[in-house]
């Protein structure tokens, strides 16, 4: 994560794509709103996650384990085969209650837990958490006065919000470089492209910003960026703010920030020309 969200059109119909957002401290989609957006667990302390329904009538989510790849662009994919890894995982993931009725901005606390079972290897280990709304239960009215022909369909849109949940067990380490930074163009605005690299036993998860000389604020900045641990390295395009895109180019520092509940650690950093 980096949060996703994706909206799916009737239940046997595909997903639409995963859009790859900042993560914030909290996300929502439709009418749901969860925090946190990202979980990591050390196998003895839980968590909670908040879901709040924000809309005008009650509605049912349910809560369920899915499993998904990062690539080298940063999305997020479905996996259609689990792996060993993925299947301990899930196993050792434990949450409660897995379905819940809210009414209108009323919150609901979703506990969970790893429980790491004997002989488990040292390592990260990832699931992704869905909350999934389901459609109440509408039917269909025909005019008496209309022939049915063909097959019909009601479409209802069915929204959820995904977070990582991330179980680290042992002293696991990381390390992490840039390179390879440039201006270039992201949906038709200036940005600045670069790639991030990444070694060791776990992920990382921070912010990149660009700082020039002399400009107080960074002139390009991208929070809640990920690497999982099946990348390397992955790519990452940074919109250059507003008041900055005339005056972009030239050397620039590009940093890479890991950010957690206590505090901010430099993890890469690198100086650059941007052209």
């Amino acid at each position: 994560m980096n949060i996703w969200t994706r909206s799916i059109l009737g239940a046997s119909l595909v997903a639409a794509p995963l859009l790859a957002v900042p993560t914030p401290a909290s996300a929502g989609v439709g009418d749901l709103l969860v925090a946190p957006t990202r979980i990591v667990l050390d196998g003895r302390k839980g968590a909670e996650i908040i879901l709040n329904n924000i809309g005008d009538e009650p509605a049912t989510y349910r809560v369920s384990i899915e499993f998904r790849r990062m690539t080298e662009a940063g999305d997020l994919v479905d996996v259609t085969t689990p792996t060993d890894a993925d299947q301990k995982a899930e196993d050792m993931i434990v949450y409660a209650p897995r379905k819940v009725t809210l009414a209108p901005n009323q919150p609901q606390a979703i506990r969970i837990a790893a429980r790491p079972g004997q002989g488990i290897a040292d390592g990260e280990y990832r699931v992704h958490m869905l909350f999934r709304a389901i459609p109440p239960a509408t039917p269909v009215v025909q005019a008496q006065a209309e022939e049915a022909r063909g097959v019909q369909f009601k479409l209802t849109p069915v929204y959820g919000v995904t977070i990582p949940v991330i179980v680290r067990l042992g002293n696991l380490q990381a390390t992490a470089g840039i390179a390879d930074v440039r201006l270039e163009k992201k949906d038709g605005t200036v940005a600045v492209g670069l790639d991030l690299t990444r070694a060791g036993t776990r992920s990382t998860y921070g912010e990149v910003r660009v700082l020039k000389a002399g400009v107080k604020d960074p002139i390009a900045i991208q929070k809640g960026v990920a690497i999982y641990t099946e990348v390397g390295k992955r790519h990452v395009s940074v919109p250059v703010a507003d008041a900055y895109k005339a005056s972009a180019a030239g050397p620039v520092t590009v940093e890479y920030i890991e950010t957690y509940d206590d505090g901010r650690h430099l993890i890469a950093q690198t100086q650059a020309v941007l052209r």
